[in-house]
């Protein structure tokens, strides 16, 4: 049997740009077959929907009104539902957390300021990972294209951007050996129409606890990923318009790789 989980997700009571509520999204996921999904709302340095004047502990429960208004629904509709977020750092390279809950949160305030380096080590110190989110998108308001080391595995697959994007992610993740993951980055519930409209990841057994996924990642034991046909094909015809730093884990300059076609 087959287990579909959405990896990455935003609400409207946890990111800026989302325009739903966390409730809103259950029944459209259960409509199409998903077993779960993953709440990542926009982090303290991204695109967050919640006042950064708060203390520390009113902007994390803030934070998580979407995940809570999702589980909620999610546990009385049959949806299973858990918890992430997405980091931004000032290079507009974007990262998922997995593995972790409010109460960590509460208890590392210091999170708001970590390198890539710092914030790789100690979310796996704690027993959570760091995926690289939608790692090729160009966009006028990234300045640059940052490929960092300092992960356990990369969003290949992301439905809102250009398909080009995911086949340099996936050719990218391959030639490194990263585990390859796949998420809607969906930001509002009118973008569900059809199993075709959502992407997910695959899994051979139900999750217990977000600590599953994590395992799944960082075994590269995911069973396959829900997209569309042909996404990782590269053309040809790809281009990057925008400086490229690739960085190893400690943040420092690594030699540029040649990526090849994947399927």
């Amino acid at each position: 049997m087959e287990y579909i989980y959405e990896t990455h997700l935003h609400t409207v009571q946890g990111s800026g740009c989302g325009s739903s509520r966390g409730r809103d999204y259950i029944q459209r996921y259960l409509d199409i077959g998903f077993t779960g999904i993953i709440v990542t709302d926009h982090f303290y340095n991204g695109y967050t929907a919640v006042n950064r004047s708060l203390s520390w502990e009113k902007w994390v429960h803030q934070f998580c009104k979407g995940f809570e208004d999702a589980r909620e629904e999610g546990a009385r509709r049959g949806l299973d539902v858990f918890f992430g977020w997405e980091e931004t750092f000032r290079g507009g390279d974007d990262y998922l957390i997995y593995g972790l809950d409010r109460n960590w949160l509460l208890e590392h305030p210091q999170v708001r300021f970590w390198t890539r380096e710092e914030q790789f080590e100690q979310v796996r110190q704690s027993g959570g990972c760091i995926v690289h989110a939608h790692p090729f998108r160009q966009y006028p308001h990234i300045n640059r294209i940052c490929l960092s080391s300092a992960i356990d595995g990369v969003e290949a697959g992301n439905r809102a951007h250009h398909q080009s994007f995911d086949a340099l992610a996936y050719s990218y993740a391959k030639k490194l050996g990263f585990p390859v993951l796949a998420g809607s980055d969906i930001h509002y519930v009118d973008g569900i129409i059809d199993i075709d409209s959502v992407f997910g990841v695959i899994l051979d057994k139900k999750m217990e606890s977000i600590a599953d996924y994590v395992d799944a990642i960082k075994k590269n034991s995911i069973a396959g990923l829900r997209v569309t046909e042909g996404r990782f094909k590269l053309h040809g015809n790809e281009r990057i318009d925008m400086p490229v730093d690739i960085l190893d884990i400690h943040d420092l300059g690594i030699s540029k790789l040649a990526l090849t076609g994947g399927n």
